[in-house]
């Protein structure tokens, strides 16, 4: 008899919500955690009298509760959903391009419409013309790909299958003349780690909706109160949870799971396994190559590691009003053209595009009272940081972190005179702490032909099941319903023995 039916591989957020939605239904799970912490991205830490979020700007899919989004639902089936606090926020984002564009739009869809007709008068039908069809778009999207309509037809669903795999820039062409205008529309292509004209169009539709409809939430006490909040569900659901212990080995025999030998030697069986560790280190470190049937490398062999990112965490002495900040999220440009600034993203020239959030605005009780918390960050790639030689590593990375200071100078003058605390994380800090590959935020690029569509995320070792931004759609919300979903199918599996 195995000493667990399931055991869970890492506690980021897919193996937090697998784990506690196991749990729930009676199922014997351990929760292995190679940090002392639950979260993985979805944790702070604590640098003088700040506790700083590590990753969460804004929280999708939550919804009001006259209106639940799938997160919402999700936490509530889970039990969690009373232990949290949220706010909603009111804006969706500000977009500034100094000295061309600063504009802010709401989140409510006939006030983001309102701001842009202001700015772009001169293009105000293509833009209630893009919105009706976004929406109309979203809803067929939604039928098809998360209702699974199994009547799914071009004649049913005719823009989901006409525009689903375009890419967004062709989109934005086809609607909008002004570069400026698609910039403020597609803000949020960050979100997804792609450029325009390399992000399907579906990605890009579903962000936007999702945050129109749903609204973006932030969550008190950050991202960690979550976690920990699924973790006390879980142990209070009859979980055995493993801190500073993380997954050595995974044992495989005949084509199926056997168990887990922890890093510290001890081995324990089991029936079924869900990590969260990311598909290329299960395979590759926890089973072994010579273990895993040759067509899982040729899949994985499609697909590049996706984007991590630069993060300067600051602890201001001052309020956010004190330093011009009205809005939340901010997105900082210095220019139009995504694929240049998605190519700065792999080198360490000064970047195109950052986001500077300051939680206070929708918190003000997020720092001590007279200050405020800053992420500043980037979207960027390991590769450039692998090549910098260890001694001259601390030097090029601050150097980097003041070419994105200075940006943040050019539309919060003045800021850098209040920071009380910070901290540099480059893709190398990242790596460090999550133990990803290149330190990746979103697992694999999102490119179109590797998402679920068409690459379903099923091992062909028996007892094997994945969960988090490796194995599906990157950001909060998805990773939460993917730990979800991964334990339906355990439970699934667990029920045919």
């Amino acid at each position: 008899m195995a000493d667990y039916d399931a055991i869970v591989i890492g506690a980021g957020n897919g193996g937090l919500t697998a784990a506690l939605s196991l749990a729930k239904k009676g199922v014997k799970v351990l929760l292995l955690e190679r940090h002392n912490v639950p979260g993985g991205c979805a944790t702070s830490f604590i640098r003088g009298r700040f506790e700083f979020e590590v990753a969460l700007h804004q929280l999708s899919g939550l919804g009001r509760p006259e209106m639940p989004g799938p997160l919402r639902n999700l936490l509530t089936g889970l039990g969690i959903l009373d232990r949290l606090e949220f706010v909603e926020m009111s804006d969706l984002y500000r977009l500034v391009l100094p000295g061309e564009l600063d504009i802010t739009l709401k989140a409510d869809r006939a006030e983001a419409l309102a701001a842009l007709k202001e700015q772009f008068p001169r293009e105000n039908q293509a833009i209630d013309r893009f919105f009706n069809f976004l929406y109309s778009f979203a809803m067929e999207l939604v039928g098809v790909v998360f209702m699974r309509d199994p009547a799914a037809s071009p004649e049913k669903y005719p823009l989901y299958f006409r525009y689903a795999l375009k890419d967004s820039q062709s989109v934005l062409d086809e609607y909008f003349q002004d570069p400026l205008l698609k910039l403020a529309v597609g803000a949020y292509w960050p979100y997804v780690g792609l450029s325009f004209r390399q992000m399907a169009f579906s990605d890009l539709a579903l962000v936007l909706f999702s945050f129109l409809e749903f609204k973006p939430w932030h969550l008190k006490g950050g991202s960690q109160m979550m976690s920990n909040a699924i973790l006390d569900a879980f142990l209070e659901a009859g979980g055995q949870a493993k801190f500073n212990c993380g997954a050595g080995k995974i044992l495989v025999s005949n084509g199926r799971v056997r168990g887990v030998v922890t890093e510290s030697g001890d081995e324990i069986s089991t029936e079924a396994i869900i990590s969260n560790a990311g598909t290329v280190t299960t395979y590759v470190e926890l089973i072994g190559p010579e273990l895993v049937p040759p067509e899982v490398f040729n899949i994985l062999g499609q697909s590049t590691i996706g984007p991590s990112a630069f993060t300067i965490y600051m602890g201001l002495d001052c309020e956010p009003a004190e330093i011009g900040v009205t809005e939340e999220t901010n997105f900082l440009c210095t220019g139009t053209d995504t694929e240049s600034a998605y190519a700065r993203c792999k080198t360490l020239e000064k970047p195109e595009m950052t986001l500077f959030t300051c939680y206070n605005v929708a918190d003000p009780d997020f720092s001590p009272p007279g200050t405020c918390q800053v992420s500043l960050l980037t979207l960027h790639y390991a590769d450039p940081w692998l090549g910098v030689p260890p001694t001259s590593y601390a030097e090029t990375k601050y150097r980097f972190a003041e070419k994105l200071l200075e940006i943040a100078d050019q539309v919060f003058p003045g800021y850098r005179d209040h920071i009380e605390e910070m901290e540099v994380a480059s893709p190398l800090t990242h790596l460090r702490y999550l133990g990803h590959p290149g330190g990746a935020i979103y697992g694999f690029d999102k490119f179109a032909k590797d998402s679920n569509m068409f690459v379903a995320p099923v091992s062909p070792i028996e007892g094997l099941f994945f969960a988090g931004t490796w194995a599906g759609m990157a950001g909060f919300q998805p990773t939460l319903q993917s730990g979800q979903s991964a334990a339906g199918a355990v439970l699934r599996s667990l029920s045919r023995k």
